[in-house]
């Protein structure tokens, strides 16, 4: 879904960035706990970065630190020479992610916008 909503607003071949995001999962897992993961790859041929935020219906299995199903994916897919503010950004959301008050808040959002309201605006 993360790859083909990318590819939507990017014109990738959304297999390619579904491979991409698999690769670096197959690393290790971006399941980073708490029902959160945080899966990420680098594009090619683009100069900007996309990110998703997804809030599933029903938690699904994503191999967690924690052993924990997943109900939040944030996706990050960043152009390939920008590594140093992907690291940054990963690492700011992480941060995000793991404020309680803004869990809570993205657990009941009902709406893209309020996902995005949330996240852009804490």
């Amino acid at each position: 879904m993360i790859s083909e909503i990318v590819a939507m607003r990017t014109g990738q071949n959304p297999t390619e960035l579904f491979e991409c995001m698999l690769s670096r999962e197959k690393v290790g897992s971006t399941g980073i706990g708490n029902g959160i993961a945080i899966p990420h790859a680098r594009m090619h041929s683009t100069d900007q970065a996309i990110a998703v935020l997804l809030q599933c219906e029903s938690p699904i299995e994503f191999d967690s630190i924690d052993n924990r199903p997943v109900d939040l994916l944030f996706a990050l897919l960043v152009p390939d020479a920008q590594c140093k503010e992907h690291l940054k950004t990963l690492s700011n959301m992480a941060e995000r992610l793991n404020n309680k008050q803004v869990l809570k808040q993205l657990r009941k959002a009902k709406s893209d916008q309020e996902l995005y309201d949330i996240m852009v605006n804490h």
